[in-house]
């Protein structure tokens, strides 16, 4: 054990180790993050079954990877925080050689090369860029729970190096959603382990260059054109504005109460395009209403409720800055989402965490919480399984 650990160890309270573990303890889980979680799953499939059109191989493909989920989950729940500490530069390194390996022979679809074929199984793909939203907060945690906090110049400058080159390799693909998720997930960390103003202040006045050059240098057109509809959708309603327009007629069409499941004429009329990914919501909406969108977002902030709770009890600093950015982060998909389906925020290709049709992203969102109760579970049981 380091130094470190062997520190943080020992301010650990004599009732807290000899407090016996409770059942749900014993398996490292946490039931109410557990309950909340199969109820967001258990009612995105519901939905899911309609915005896909009834499609049985869809639904079909969904529970697999939603099954595959937990068992990750569970597996990730039993591994010590210690462990991540320790295997996260490898982890790291690992990342970044399959964002490179995607560029150099990844496949595509629609433009983007985003995708890993599995040898000798082309029909199975994963998508390593969702692997990193996962990494990065672990290997940021890493970085700087071995720097005095709040971090100094030095330490800031070296995170930035370990966020930019994947979200620069992402970016590449090109993957504007994704690259932006990782980037917000290493800023969280940062942001969580006391970040001083002067660094904020310093960051706000480079976001004007920095955006200058990504709408110039990095932005394809199509991109650019999201932005562009955003600010105006109704300038081509017909074209670039069809997608925004179809789904704020379909949010307000439901009103209160909705129209009924499987009821939705936006969706099944294939008025609303991505009506399985990225504008599920907009299907929700339209199909049971407010009151289905409400009932949504309180499942939502039950989560995020409950993994703010469990980094505030973390008892090292390894666990609170990655419990807490797996949870803002997780956050942040759910806001972007939202935010781009209403009109709020330009459409940049995120979809809605747990709920939309995915593979690599269910799988990876659920480590995140198998991570999530190990910090929580075995704070309980550190003294006696280390």
């Amino acid at each position: 054990m380091s130094p470190e650990y062997v520190r943080q160890l020992s301010s650990v309270t004599h009732g807290q180790l000899s407090k016996p573990p409770g059942f749900w303890f014993k398996l490292h889980l946490d039931p109410i993050l557990l309950g909340a979680l199969l109820l967001l799953t258990a009612g995105g499939l519901f939905i899911l079954f309609s915005a896909s059109g009834q499609s049985e191989s869809i639904m079909t493909r969904q529970s697999i990877y939603l099954a595959i989920g937990f068992v990750v989950m569970a597996l990730f729940a039993q591994v010590p925080p210690r462990i991540f500490c320790r295997w996260a530069p490898w982890v790291y390194l690992i990342g970044l050689a399959l964002l490179v390996a995607v560029l150099l022979f990844g496949t595509g679809a629609k433009g983007a090369q985003r995708w890993i074929a599995v040898p000798g199984m082309s029909s199975v793909r994963f998508q390593p860029s969702e692997i990193m939203k996962l990494v990065m907060p672990i290997v940021v945690a890493w970085f700087l729970s071995k720097h005095i906090v709040p971090p100094s110049f030095r330490a800031v400058i070296g995170t930035l190096l370990l966020v930019a080159i994947p979200v620069g390799l992402i970016a590449k693909q090109p993957d504007l959603g994704t690259s932006l998720l990782v980037a917000a997930a290493g800023f969280f960390v940062l942001l969580l382990a006391g970040l001083r103003w002067r660094f904020i202040f310093g960051a706000v006045m480079l976001a004007v260059p920095a955006v200058y050059v990504m709408w110039h240098f990095v932005m394809r057109e199509y991109q650019k054109q999201r932005v562009l509809t955003f600010l105006e959708p109704e300038k081509d309603p017909w074209g670039a504005g069809w997608n925004i327009i179809q789904s704020k007629v379909a949010i307000g069409s439901g009103g209160i109460h909705g129209k009924g499941w499987l009821a939705g004429t936006q969706s099944h009329l294939d008025f609303l395009p991505e009506s399985h990914t990225d504008f599920i919501i907009a299907v929700l909406a339209e199909e049971f209403g407010l009151i289905g969108v409400v009932l949504l977002l309180c499942i939502y902030a039950v989560i995020i409720t409950r993994g703010l709770i469990i980094s505030a009890k973390a008892q090292t600093l390894f666990g609170k800055l990655l419990a807490g950015s797996v949870t803002l982060t997780f956050f942040v998909y759910i806001f972007v989402n939202i935010g781009m389906v209403s009109g709020l925020l330009p459409v940049v290709g995120v979809p809605l965490p747990l709920v939309s049709r995915g593979g690599t992203s269910i799988v990876t969102l659920m480590a995140g919480f198998g991570i999530l109760m190990s910090i929580h579970t075995h704070r309980t049981l550190l003294g006696r399984t280390t």
